[in-house]
């Protein structure tokens, strides 16, 4: 079967994962598949570099989304890809990350296929592996991490999750979009027994200018995240790995300001 990038084939989507930011992080094949788009549906933290690969005539739809406030809901952003596919309209879905870790791109593939039409999928580098990589922070390591699992952090009944068994000595955890719920975060993880001393990063718009990595233990994320004004985009990596990153050890410096200020 020939490759949906095939430039005859027509009336097709092609989901394409952009990366945590940094444009060089694109693989071969999106940048092709960017470059073969009639329409370019995207979301809101998608590099402005990295839509103009797109080629100039192409139509640009945003569909960002934002805690609380979205542009579209997922149904509409369905019914936007298909009606588009169906004009015989090449439409690249452009989504931060990868298509398929938390960016619902299953979700607009079973759309897609339910309106019978063509859909291909084009990994991306994810915002753990990008960001975790800008702070040199192995998220396994034969002496520290045999295990890693990524959570969310802003799903809907976030204290009734099972995170049990997900963060602890020799395993490492991931928790995308947990900025806004960084305290509650910390209180499930203690409660569930991760000890208030394990080691925490924050990794803020990693990949991209202006990065951050920030080191505390967990019973001082969510006071950190205050203190340091942490925004969206950030993931908060638990794990003793994070001792190995490059990070700024934000407890540290700021128990040395309270003793100087003492």
């Amino acid at each position: 079967m020939p490759t949906l990038l095939d430039p005859h084939a027509r009336g097709r989507v092609i989901l394409v994962g952009a990366g945590p930011g940094d444009p060089g992080l694109l693989t071969v094949r999106a940048v092709e598949a960017l470059k073969s788009a009639d329409v370019v549906v995207h979301d809101g933290l998608v590099d402005a570099r990295v839509l103009d690969i797109a080629p100039a005539a192409a139509q640009r739809i945003s569909v960002a989304k934002r805690r609380s406030r979205h542009t579209l809901p997922q149904e509409s952003i369905n019914t936007l890809i298909v009606a588009h596919v169906k004009t015989g309209a090449i439409v690249v879905r452009l989504k931060g990350g990868d298509p398929f870790i938390f960016g619902r791109g299953g979700e607009e593939v079973e759309a897609v296929r339910a309106a019978g039409l063509p859909v291909e999928v084009i990994p991306g580098v994810s915002a753990a592996l990008g960001c975790a990589a800008g702070a040199m922070l192995p998220l396994t390591h034969r002496d520290w991490s045999s295990a890693v699992s990524f959570v969310a952090g802003q799903c809907k009944g976030l204290t009734d999750q099972d995170w049990s068994g997900l963060a602890g000595k020799g395993r490492t955890l991931v928790i995308y979009m947990g900025v806004a719920t960084a305290e509650a975060i910390a209180d499930k993880l203690m409660a569930d027994g991760v000890a208030p001393d394990m080691p925490v990063a924050v990794l803020e718009r990693g990949t991209l200018p202006g990065a951050r990595a920030l080191r505390t233990l967990l019973a001082d994320l969510g006071p950190m995240v205050g203190r340091e004004g942490v925004q969206s985009p950030a993931v908060i990596v638990v794990g003793e790995v994070v001792q190995l990153a490059d990070a700024e050890d934000k407890l540290g410096a700021w128990a040395t300001a309270a003793e100087a200020m003492a």
